[in-house]
This record gives C-alpha cells, structure tokens and sequence, in this order.
C-alpha cells in the first residue's frame, strides 16, 4: 500500500471515529436527561405519596390517642372508692389505684385532687401534696361538667396535656380527677425518621416536634431560626445541588418537600418536611448504571474500530500483493486476446450468414403460416361457388367470388408486410374499431366455425373501442387467437369460444375456450413451439401475434381459466379523438 493511500484510510478511520464518538456522546446525553427527568418525576412521586400515606397514619394515631384518654376521667369520675376516699379523706388506697389504672390506660399521669386543689393521690408520688387550686385543668374543670382538655406550657418549651372532669356526689364536687396524656411518646417515635414532624394548634403554634427548639414557635419563625446543627438541616445538605425537584418550602434557603394534614382534634393541623435525599439517591444509582453502560460501549465501540481498522491494514496489503500479480497476468492477457479476437471476427462473418439463413427460414415458415389461413378459406369458399354455380345461384356464387377477392387482398397485404420487416420505425398507424376487426376475423373463420359448429359468445360495449394501429394486422391476430380457439376445443362435444371486448384504461380483448388448457405457459410464445400433431401447425402463430401486439404498444398475456380452458388477452392504448376527450370533459 503507498503513502497516499495509507493516508487517506487513516483521515476516513478517524472522520468516522469522531463522528460515532460524536454520536454516542448525544445519545448519552440525551438519554441521562430524559432518565433524569422521568425517574426524578416518578420516585419524586413516590416519595410524596408515601410522605402524604406516613403522616395520614401519624394524625391517626395521635388522634386515637387522645380520644382514648378523653374518655378516661369520665369513668374514674364515677370509680366508688375514689369518690368514698374523697368523702372519709382517707386516701390511703387511693394512690395504688390510680397505678393500677394507668399501666392500662397507657397516659403519663393520674392525679386526684380534692375541692382545695390539693394532690391528695397520683401515679407519680412526688406530686402529693403538691397545690394545683390555680391552674388551668384544675379551674376549668370545677366550673364545667364536660371533660377539659388543657395544654400546659413549661419554661423548657415542652408542653403538658391534660385532660381533667369533676367529681360530684349528690351534686356537690368534692374534687377532681386529671388525666395527663403521654404525647411525648409521638415525638420520639417520630424523631427516628428522616422526617421533621410538627403539630400545631388552632392559634399556630407548634406543641409537638421532632426538633425541640420548634416547639412554642410558629412554624414560620421555627423554620427561620432553625440552627445548621439540626437533624433536618444535615439531612438536606445533600439536596443543595438538586435542583431539578420542584420543592414545596424552603428551610433556610434548601428545598424541602412539604405536606400538611388536619388533624380532627380542637383545630390541630400536622406538618412533615420530607428531604429529597431518597430520590437522589435512587436517580442516581440508575445514572450511574447508564453511564457506566455508555462507558462499556464507548470501549467496545473503539476496541471494534480498532481491530477493523487493523483488519482493513493487512487486507489492503493482501490486495495490493494480488493486484500487482494480477497486472502481470493482464498483460499476458491482453496480448492472448488480440491473438483471440482475429480468430473471433472470422467466426461472427460466418455467424452472420448462418444467422441470416436462420432468419430467412423463419420468414419463410411465418409467411407460410399467415397463408395457410386465406387459402384454407379460399378452398372452402371455391368449393361453395362451385357447388351453388351447379344449382344455377349465381348470385350467391358472385358473393362467394368476391370474399375469395377479399382474401386475395389480404394475401398480398401479407406478403408486402415483408417489406416492412425493415423499416418498422417508418409505420404509419390509424384509428382501428375493435369491433370491426373483430367481425371481420369471424368472417374470415366462418367456414371452420359452421363445419366444427363451435358456440361463439360475444361481449360487446355499446360505444365503439378505438385503438391505434394497423387493422390487417391486429385482424391478423383476431384469426390466430380464434384458430388456437378451434384446434383447442376439437376433443370436446360442445366447444365453446367467448369474446369479450371492454374498454377502460387499455381495450383488452379477452378470447377463452373451454378446452384442456395450456400445458407450458413458459415457453407458450417461443417460435416453433406447438402442441399440434405434425402438419396442422408449425408452432409461429402466438409468436407473431406477441410481436404484433408490442409493436402496436400493447402486450399478448395467456393464463389457464379458473374452470378449465385457456384465456387470451390482448390489451392495447385506447384512441382517444378530440370530440371524445371534450365529450369526456
């Protein structure tokens, strides 16, 4: 291989080493982004459904918890030995059974107080003694007869929660029973996920939180103080570059995936801050899949273009080795086919004239055939006038005379066609009436129609079909088709032949029998080939009838019919004169 060569291989390598580098670099791109976008899109979804499904079953729960302890004072309001205890002040046995209650109960604390608002028993024994005459649940509850629920806020920013109801015997209160509600154990439950949940009350302010210096805050400002040391914040420090997430609320400028819910409890909402962390991390394992894919094809794609440029290296080299050996046994070559070619111009003189003599054979073998049909008819209309001049019909004799004068005509229209057998491109054509031509063959055929008494059918259009050609010609291959008809139908008892004339596009003349049918439509159109016994046919007729027909611009087409019988068609152009085509206008 030379230096140009080498070269240009090279410059086409690289061409299409860059251009599938190219290629798969923006098929790489555009498929990370179409997968970043849906997949961020669906387990951004998912994230929210399963955040929307999480704290549906928070408020649930703390909602059963507080209907739970809501109805507990009610019953220990009417517990007899809380009430005779209140009534003798003997609270000796009171304290075990306020414990004994609240391991079932599941609340924080009992507490009884009597009518001064004294602690006189509670679960938790630090608390006896303590004076309660003052607060809210204590208050509250000896001026109405429903439950009431308190919130007690402490100095810390934690909140207590009670619920307290009076006792009454005989309609006087004698003191009232507290139950204080454990809703810590939601905050530390909560706590354990990568959630920040808050509860707010009907003024706004949070009284349950995961993060502790929320609580006593609206969640405005707990979010606008909120320190960078917080759980929430060190949770969304990883979303801080993702900023294909449409996010819900902001938490000291990081986006924040936020869904609230009311909890059907004094006007109580909850609130959860979901960080995109999970989506991130699921997107980006699926990425990292692809890019690894895309890294794997690019080296497979360069290893590939590698070995085949290499391959096409040491096949040039091959090919150049066999060129040059090639030029060699050329040129051994050319001097061997001067040499033959002498010899050739001797064989195609005599190829020639072997090919003239076969030409003049076939020529005299197709005029033969042509003749054979006019002078058939002759001796039969001869016969006819002979036999009605016997029976003194002259006049029947003279129309005898001149169809015999007609058939003449064609004879020597036939043998001046020779003529024309070189000079075909000088042929002038004429409007042809379909119908006319083919009247005309049928008389031609009528003395062999009457002897073999064949059933003729015809199908004719009521406006006359014209076509462009030449009428002893296309009547020239009316008469082989109608012939082929007669010699097909001759082992059947009631022969039929059926004509059919139809114009459209093309006027197509279709002539079927309901003979035996064609045995080898392959080679149905070859000179010389007949399925006829030695004498009635030298095999010439549908061969110059397909070469009459493409010399007319139409086409000759055999096939076998559905029932049996062999179908011709001829179809040629249609003539369309102007008083036609304005007519059709």
């Amino acid at each position: 291989m030379d230096s140009a060569g080498a070269n240009d291989l090279n410059n086409v390598i690289n061409w299409r080493v860059r251009l599938a580098f190219v290629v798969l670099m923006m098929l790489a791109v555009l498929t990370i982004t179409v997968t970043n976008r849906l997949l961020t899109d669906r387990f951004t979804e998912s994230t929210r459904s399963r955040a929307e499904l999480r704290l549906a079953l928070y408020s649930g729960n703390l909602l059963a918890d507080l209907r739970q302890n809501a109805i507990v004072p009610q019953l220990l309001g009417r517990d007899p030995t809380l009430i005779n205890a209140l009534q003798s002040a003997n609270y000796s046995l009171s304290t075990q059974r306020l414990i004994s209650f609240v391991e079932e109960i599941g609340a924080a604390s009992l507490m009884l107080f009597d009518i001064d608002g004294r602690t006189v028993a509670a679960t938790d024994r630090n608390r006896l003694g303590s004076a309660h005459k003052s607060e809210a649940y204590f208050v509250d509850a000896v001026r109405s007869n429903a439950t009431i629920f308190s919130v007690i806020q402490q100095a810390p920013g934690g909140y207590r929660f009670f619920y307290s109801r009076r006792i009454q015997d005989g309609g006087t209160t004698i003191g009232v029973i507290a139950v204080e509600v454990d809703l810590q154990k939601f905050q530390r439950a909560w706590a354990g996920i990568s959630d920040a949940v808050i509860v707010t009350d009907s003024t706004g302010q949070i009284v349950l939180a995961t993060e502790p210096r929320w609580r006593g805050l609206t969640e405005e400002v707990a979010l606008a103080n909120q320190t960078p040391q917080s759980a929430i914040e060190r949770a969304i420090q990883a979303t801080t570059d993702w900023s294909a997430l449409a996010p819900d609320a902001y938490l000291r400028g990081e986006a924040v995936m936020r869904m609230s819910a009311r909890v059907n409890f004094r006007g109580w909402r909850m609130a959860s801050y979901t960080t995109y962390a999970s989506v991130r991390e699921k997107v980006n394992g699926v990425l990292a899949l692809e890019v690894m894919g895309f890294a794997i094809l690019l080296a497979l794609s360069f290893y590939a273009l590698s070995r085949r440029t290499a391959g096409k290296a040491a096949l040039f080299q091959r090919e150049s080795a066999e060129l040059r050996a090639l030029n060699v046994a050329l040129q051994r070559e050319i001097a061997e086919r001067k040499r033959v070619q002498e010899t050739l111009a001797v064989a195609e003189q005599t190829l020639e004239q072997s090919s003239k003599l076969a030409a003049l054979g076939e020529m005299s073998a197709a005029v033969s055939h042509e003749l054979n049909q006019p002078l058939a008819a002759m001796k039969t209309y001869l016969a006819g006038a002979r036999l009605l001049l016997r029976r003194n019909r002259q006049e029947e004799a003279l129309s005898s005379f001149g169809r015999i004068d007609d058939l003449i005509e064609r004879m020597g229209a036939i043998t001046r066609q020779l003529k024309s057998y070189a000079r075909k491109g000088q042929e002038v054509f004429s409007p042809v009436n379909m119908g006319d031509a083919l009247a005309s063959s049928l008389s031609m055929m009528e003395p062999q129609l009457r002897q073999r008494q064949v059933q003729i059918t015809r199908i004719l259009p009521e406006a006359p079909v014209q076509v462009m050609g030449d009428r002893m010609r296309i009547e020239q291959v009316l008469v082989n088709l109608l012939r082929n008809a007669l010699d097909a139908t001759q082992s059947e008892r009631a022969p039929l032949v059926e004509i059919i004339l139809s114009a459209g596009e093309t006027a197509t003349l279709t002539v079927r029998d309901n003979g035996p049918g064609i045995e080898d439509l392959d080679a149905l159109f070859e000179p010389f080939y007949t399925t006829k016994r030695p004498g009635d046919g030298v095999g010439l007729g549908l061969a110059i009838s397909s070469g009459i027909v493409n010399d007319l611009g139409g086409r000759l087409t055999a096939r076998n019919g559905q029932q049996g019988g062999a179908v011709f068609e001829v179809q040629l152009p249609i003539y369309e004169n102007d008083s036609t085509t304005k007519a059709a206008e």
